[in-house]
């Protein structure tokens, strides 16, 4: 884990202060972390799943979808910025002008060689641990999908996914998405 300045322990005060250097900063347990900007390959898939929830989500009328970079602020010590973010309209009064402050109904993280162990780890942890009902982790490489579901205070898996499956998502009724195309 890429460390970007030693300080005893970071809040979002803290975080609000740094410079606009064009890094992605998080802010895990109260460490300060850095992440490289993300490969081709991750954009392409971030993008394209984007796409096919914000197109199903306007037209349900169901919330919003939004994309990293957007911070979303579970405690003064833990703020992150997931790859995408679903919230419904029950939870809308977590969208502020600034940020998301409290748990989105959806987190997705798109796996990366700089990122994986963190949203494998510590990510998925804090996630639960504030009550993130569903939890998507996407690896470019080798092209799969996992879907978690919070169950108590722990996620359970409740699917994976490779190229050639059909994955329909218990939040979206009705969606049906070919992993096939989340990579092209």
């Amino acid at each position: 884990m890429a460390k970007a300045a030693v300080k005893a322990l970071w809040t979002y005060d803290d975080y609000a202060l740094l410079p606009d250097d064009g890094n992605r900063y998080e802010v895990l347990e109260g460490e300060l972390v850095m992440s490289p900007s993300p490969r081709t390959k991750h954009q392409i898939v971030s993008n394209n799943l984007s796409y096919i929830l914000n197109d199903y989500v306007r037209k349900q009328k169901i919330g919003r979808i939004l994309v990293a970079p957007m911070d979303v602020i579970l405690t003064p010590t833990n703020i992150v910025q997931p790859d995408l973010i679903f919230i419904s309209n029950k939870n809308a009064k977590i969208i502020t002008e600034k940020n998301i402050q409290g748990a989105p109904d959806l987190l997705v993280e798109i796996l990366s060689e700089s990122t994986a162990d963190r949203d494998l780890g510590a990510k998925m942890r804090i996630y639960a641990r504030h009550k993130v009902a569903h939890y998507w982790l996407i690896d470019p490489e080798p092209e799969s999908l996992e879907a978690y579901k919070l169950k108590r205070t722990k996620y359970e898996l409740v699917g994976r996914y490779s190229t050639e499956d059909i994955f329909e998502p218990e939040l979206f009724p009705g969606l049906l998405i070919t992993l096939k195309e989340l990579w092209d």
